[in-house]
C-alpha cells in the first residue's frame, strides 16, 4: 500500500493528508490523533485480527478493495492456523524451545519484538518491554521496563512471571542463557537479513498463537515494499555509505539494512565479505567515494578526514535520518516499509 510522501503526492491506496499519520520528530513517533487504514491493518487493538474496518475514513480506492478481497480470502484459508501446544521451536542459538501452552504473560527484550507482537495482535500478552522499546507509544507507555540486553533487571523479569521471553542474542550479551538458568522460558533470536525479517514474523506468530496474523501481516509488509520499490525501478543505482555508528560501523549487503538500500535503488560501498555489520577502515569510504552518505550530519561530514572531495560531500546529498527514521531503520520488524520510504527519500529524492 503506498504511502504518502511528505508533499502530499500518493499512491492508490491513499488516504487525505488531515487524516494520514505523520512524523513527529520531537517525539520520534507517528501521532496518535488518527487510525488510517495501513495502520488499522498494521497495528491492531490487542487481540483484533486485522481488519480495516475504519468507519471515519473515506471508501477506498477500488485498488484497495481488491487487495482486502484478496486479504480477506487469504484469512479464511488460514482461518484453521491455531498453534497446537506444546510447541517446540529452535531458536537462533540452536536451543530446542519448549512452550507447554499458550503465552498469556510475555516479556519482549528487543524493540523489533515489540512491535511485531503489537503488529500481530498480540499487545495484550505483553507483560513488559526493554529500555528502548518506544513504539507503539500507546501501548509501550504502560508496560514496565526490564532493562536491556546487556542491563537486564532479572529480579523484575522474574517477579512478572512470564511464560515466554523474546530475547536478544544478536549482541553477545548471553541474555537467553542468564535467563534460562533462572528455569524461565526464552526464545533467542534476531533478525540480521532481509528474509529473517518475515522468518521472525512467522515463528512469533506460531509462538503466540497469532499463526494466521502472521499470514497477513507478512503478506501486506511484502506488498507495501514491493509498490514502494516499483519507484526506483527505472533510476539508477546509486553508491551509499551508510553509517551505523561513528567507529565506524556500517552495512553490508546482506543484511536487512542493506537490502533495503538496494530495494530504494541504492548499493551499499562495503564488501559482502566484510559480514553484516562492520567494523570497517575509514579509508575505505574515502576509496569508495560514495554518492550519498546516510548517518552522519553535514557539518560533521565536512569535520572527516579526506571527506570534502567526496561526492556525496561535495553535491550535498549527506543526510541524518530522524530519530522516528532511525528507529525504523535499525529494527528488523514490522515497520520496514516506514525504513524503506525514507531510504527512497535520501537516495532517490526525484522518485514519485
Amino acid at each position: 500500500m503506498p504511502l504518502r510522501d511528505a508533499n502530499g503526492s500518493a499512491g492508490p491506496c491513499s488516504w487525505p493528508a488531515e487524516t494520514r499519520p505523520h512524523l513527529s520528530p520531537s517525539e520520534g513517533q507517528f501521532s496518535e490523533r488518527a487510525t488510517p487504514a495501513f495502520w488499522c491493518l498494521l497495528w491492531p487493538r490487542p487481540g483484533q485480527v486485522f481488519s480495516c474496518a475504519c468507519p471515519d475514513l473515506p471508501p477506498p480506492h477500488p485498488e484497495c478493495s481488491m487487495r482486502l478481497i484478496s486479504l480477506t480470502l487469504l484469512a479464511l484459508l488460514s482461518s484453521a492456523a491455531a498453534t497446537k501446544y506444546p510447541l517446540t521451536v529452535t531458536d537462533d542459538l540452536g536451543r530446542t524451545v519448549v512452550i507447554k501452552s499458550e503465552p498469556r504473560r510475555v516479556v519482549a527484550m528487543l524493540p523489533s519484538h515489540t512491535e511485531t507482537l503489537v503488529a500481530l495482535g498480540a499487545a495484550d500478552k505483553l507483560v513488559a518491554v526493554d529500555t528502548y522499546s518506544n513504539f507503539p507509544r500507546r501501548v509501550v507507555e504502560k508496560l514496565p521496563r526490564v532493562g536491556s540486553a546487556f542491563k537486564p533487571d532479572l529480579e523484575a523479569i522474574v517477579a512478572l512471571k512470564p511464560d515466554l521471553i523474546l530475547a536478544d542474542e544478536s549482541s553477545g550479551s548471553k541474555l537467553t542463557s542468564k535467563l534460562a538458568a533462572l528455569g524461565l522460558t526464552v526464545y533467542g533470536g534476531t533478525a540480521q537479513s532481509y528474509n529473517e525479517v518475515f522468518e521472525k514474523m512467522a515463528v512469533i506468530g506460531k509462538m503466540v498463537n497469532r499463526e494466521t496474523n502472521a499470514t497477513r501481516l507478512i503478506t501486506t509488509t511484502r506488498a507495501d515494499l514491493n509498490a514502494l520499490q516499483q519507484s526506483v525501478r527505472q533510476l539508477p543505482k546509486i553508491s551509499v555509505y551508510y553509517e551505523v555508528d561513528p567507529a565506524p560501523y556500517s552495512v553490508g549487503p546482506n543484511s536487512f539494512i542493506g537490502t533495503l538500500i538496494a530495494k530504494a535503488g541504492g548499493q551499499t560501498i562495503i564488501p559482502a565479505k566484510l559480514g553484516d555489520f562492520p567494523k570497517i577502515d575509514p579509508e575505505l569510504i574515502v576509496k569508495a567515494n560514495p554518492q550519498v552518505i546516510i548517518g552522519v550530519t553535514p557539518d560533521d561530514a565536512k569535520k572527516r578526514g579526506g571527506w570534502t572531495t567526496l561526492n556525496a560531500v561535495k553535491a550535498g546529498w549527506v543526510y541524518k535520518p530522524t530519530d522516528e527514521e532511525r528507529d525504523a531503520l535499525s529494527r528488523p520488524g514490522p515497520r520496514l516499509p516506514v525504513a524503506l520510504r525514507a531510504l527512497i527519500k535520501m537516495i532517490h529524492p526525484e522518485a514519485k
